[in-house]
């Protein structure tokens, strides 16, 4: 999750372009921006799909406030809700049973109005908010941006030691470093929200299908579709659900039903093609990808005593139903040396963003894998020269 979903800054250097990534032609000398997390890379899939994902909708379609007024979030469309289930089921990612599904303009909005339901204005103190570093760099943006006296950042919950209540956001696998997550804190006044947006196949092995509280996921990073601006919540609680609905219909009175009904047909779609064998399966054709990428990543990085990234361990997916690597979203890439790895690529014309921002050391850069190719090839050429002429060593 993230303002611009997930990664996007508003940064001179990386503000959106009006063209399709996928169509960039990019000279030796691009600027490469691996800020994003733009998930247009999959965008192939879908154009495959052809007429598959195509919607018709007439002028007096979809023209009342409300979807089901008997659903505490009365503007979720109903083939949304049953689609996000349908979903979760055959994927085995999350719980659906018994839960109540909560709709956002993206899941950023849906982690506001989690904050929201678990914080109380009768409190004396804003409750705590934190993650473990390195944690997600919007996370305290968003906190910190209205100012809200229901809650205050407080930041690394590796150092959080303040009593009183408290809600951690667990972010797994993580944003940036794709690591598996569980709480910190883990102490009786705390609350817990799960970001799960990368809980999907193409990034990492289903193991569980995971049973939290309140646990969010977003539609860009599940199939790409960032423009629709879709999220959803599975949240147990009752009064919970009720207002995170609440603060939802006080900040947007609702969500668009053009977003809701397009996602709701597109992860009809995808997970049609989990269950029919003469389709292709995008998690299949996504993890392909990610895993190409990641090979070639590493293959240039082995070759560096200054580089290095994370290893995760293999694990068996119930999904695919055999052992898989992760392949994160992102790289996290740490340097060795002690020096501002972010100032430093992008003197090669590489844009990434300093691990400062999530809370970790400048040694440390985030490199988006959603890059269109043109990009990611033209990164790996450049990161190979910063190696080869350095001989491991940094270049000054």
């Amino acid at each position: 999750m993230g303002g611009l979903e997930n990664g996007a800054t508003n940064n001179q250097n990386s503000s959106p372009t009006t063209t399709k990534p996928t169509k960039t032609s990019l000279s030796p000398d691009s600027m490469i921006n691996l800020d994003q997390g733009d998930p247009t890379l999959f965008e192939p899939y879908w154009r495959k799909m052809g007429d598959k994902c195509t919607l018709v909708i007439e002028g007096c379609d979809l023209m009342s406030y409300f979807s089901d007024i008997s659903n505490i979030c009365w503007f979720l469309q109903p083939q949304l809700g049953d689609a996000i289930k349908r979903l979760h089921r055959v994927v085995g990612n999350a719980v659906t049973e018994d839960r109540h599904i909560v709709v956002g303009t993206g899941s950023t909005q849906l982690l506001m109005a989690a904050l929201y339901a678990l914080s109380s204005p009768a409190d004396r103190h804003p409750v705590s908010l934190v993650a473990a570093a390195p944690f997600y760099s919007g996370y305290k943006d968003q906190a910190e941006f209205l100012r809200s006296g229901l809650y205050k950042w407080e930041g690394d919950a590796h150092t959080f030691d303040k009593d009183g209540p408290y809600i951690e956001v667990v972010t797994s696998p993580n944003n940036p470093d794709g690591a598996v997550r569980e709480a910190v804190v883990n102490r009786g006044e705390g609350k817990l929200v799960y970001d799960l947006a990368y809980y999907w196949p193409q990034y990492t092995p289903i193991t569980q299908p995971l049973d939290h509280d309140i646990m969010l996921f977003a539609f860009s990073k599940c199939t790409g579709h960032a423009g629709s601006r879709i999220g959803w919540a599975l949240v147990k609680d009752k009064e919970v659900a009720r207002k995170m609905t609440e603060y939802m219909q006080i900040s947007s009175i609702g969500v668009s039903k053009e977003s809701q009904i397009r996602a709701a047909k597109i992860l009809g779609v995808l997970g049609e093609g989990c269950r029919t064998a003469d389709s292709e399966n995008f998690f299949e054709y996504s993890h392909s990808i990610l895993k190409e990428r990641w090979e070639r990543l590493r293959n240039v990085v082995k070759n560096s005593r200054v580089f290095s990234l994370p290893k995760y361990p293999r694990d068996y997916c119930n999904f695919t139903g055999k052992y898989m690597d992760s392949n994160p979203a992102f790289a996290w890439l740490h340097s060795k040396e002690d020096i501002d790895w972010e100032r430093r690529l992008r003197e090669h014309k590489i844009i990434a963003r300093s691990g400062e921002r999530f809370g970790a050391s400048p040694k440390y850069v985030r490199i988006s894998m959603f890059s269109p190719p043109e990009a990611f090839n033209l990164f790996l050429e450049r990161l190979s020269a910063i190696i080869d002429n350095t001989n491991g060593n940094v270049v000054t």
